[in-house]
């Protein structure tokens, strides 16, 4: 294999999806990772690549199938994966078809095997002569039509009998941007201005009121103050969880799953004199916690560790808020995540459903009288969700569920959910419970 500096867009793609199919690892270290080894001006290109094969990956694996004669060896994946990159571009993208066809056929030179230039090739030359007939024929099974896993659709299918193909058309489309102004710093009228002299144009949020979405995705680094902490990216679903707390002056709060930070962080800027303490499984993760707040501002407790172990980390105070932002399916964020089509299995449901379990149970005891802890989630699935709350409230006595108006959500049986762009938001799940 060529090393990463001597890759060019498509190579680099091809080998971010072969990583994330093959090795079952996240995409955006994996992107992260090749995008450092990349010229500025092959980033984008590299970026929009291996989003869009991910996110209409099993439509194109449809697809690809007659093209081949037989199935490429494990080492090789990574040829499987420039075909499906070749494919995307013909389907979805307006390079010219000769261009994106020998570009592609050159990117398996930079990955250290010209023999498959032939291959590629021939293969997406045929894609040209055939696609209606292959077009035709992917969409003869669901999974080619929806370009999710079969096992994704009957879930969905199965919990939500009304919505599943609202949610599955939902999860193909790409996530839009939206900014959390820091009121601390400005609001939101100011900011907008200082957005559409900069030529970014966006709209405010009524259910968010430091929201704001873009018309188009913007750098980072090209957002007035962004380095100073005037304003963060967080889609509106999460921006909605820290109204839920009903914070007050003072209050010892809890993030018990704090990574990458951002509630965290709207804790504070709706109230600065918060005692918050905020906790990860993971290092790494809570490392991104620190650079966040340091950004905006703003001081935290962090803390490595499990939550639901309490005795490993509780300072024996009891606090007035939790929140439990709980490791979940994340089948209500696909269209900002889209490898989690590869990466997620059927049996992590219940797995992660105890995990769940484990934590509120744990963290329970810890919430004073009268506290409120708020569960979310950005899963769809009613097992993460209502039946988690619904099963909570039978073995906690002292707890209750309270109304929220005005309601984050469309009403659930326990809670309140958010399927994926309502509102153009992200999927979520919210629960309030107050301890009596």
């Amino acid at each position: 294999m060529a090393k990463s500096s001597s890759l060019c867009p498509r190579s680099a793609a091809a080998l971010v999806i072969s990583t994330v199919a093959q090795q079952s690892q996240s995409l955006n270290p994996v992107l992260a990772s090749h995008l450092a080894t990349l010229a500025p001006e092959q980033r984008s290109l590299t970026q929009q690549l291996s989003y869009g094969v991910l996110r209409l990956h099993p439509t194109l694996v449809a697809i690809s199938a007659p093209l081949l004669q037989k199935k490429l060896k494990n080492k090789d994946q990574d040829i499987y994966a420039l075909l499906l990159v070749g494919i995307y571009q013909l389907r979805e993208l307006r390079i010219p078809p000769h261009a994106a066809i020998s570009e592609t056929v050159d990117a398996a030179s930079k990955l250290g095997k010209q023999w498959a230039k032939g291959l590629l090739n021939a293969c997406l030359r045929q894609y040209q002569r055939r696609q209606e007939e292959l077009e035709k024929q992917a969409l003869t099974t669901e999974s080619g039509r929806f370009a999710h896993p079969q096992w994704l659709i009957d879930a969905l299918r199965k919990d939500w009998p009304e919505h599943w193909q609202q949610i599955l058309q939902a999860n193909n489309l790409q996530a839009p941007m939206m900014l959390r102004v820091n009121q601390q710093k400005s609001d939101v009228t100011d900011y907008q201005k200082l957005l559409s002299e900069k030529g970014i144009t966006s709209q405010q949020q009524t259910l968010c009121p430091e929201g704001l979405l873009l018309d188009k995705a913007t750098d980072v680094n090209e957002l007035p103050y962004f380095a100073e902490g005037w304003v963060s990216v967080q889609d509106g679903a999460a921006q909605q969880v820290a109204a839920l707390l009903d914070l007050r002056s003072g209050m010892e709060v809890l993030d018990a799953c704090a990574a990458p930070g951002g509630k965290t962080a709207h804790m504070l800027e709706t109230m600065p004199d918060l005692n918050v303490t905020a906790l990860d499984i993971d290092e790494q993760r809570l490392q991104r916690v620190k650079e966040t707040l340091s950004r905006l501002g703003f001081n935290a407790q962090t803390i490595a560790a499990d939550a639901s172990e309490t005795q490993s980390w509780w300072h024996g105070r009891p606090f007035d808020r939790i929140l439990i932002d709980a490791p979940c399916s994340g089948s209500g964020v696909i269209r900002r995540h889209p490898d989690i089509k590869l990466l997620r299995r059927p049996e992590d449901i219940e797995q992660l459903a105890n995990r769940q379990q484990q934590l509120l149970d744990n963290l329970w005891p810890l919430l004073k009288p009268n506290g409120i802890l708020v569960y979310t989630t950005c899963s769809v699935f009613k097992r993460e969700n209502t039946d988690q709350i619904h099963e909570f409230l039978q073995r906690h006595a002292d707890a209750r569920l309270i109304d929220v108006d005005p309601a984050p959500a469309r009403k659930a049986q326990c809670g309140y959910q958010r399927l994926p762009g309502d509102d153009a938001f992200d999927g979520f799940f919210y629960a309030c419970l107050q301890r009596d």
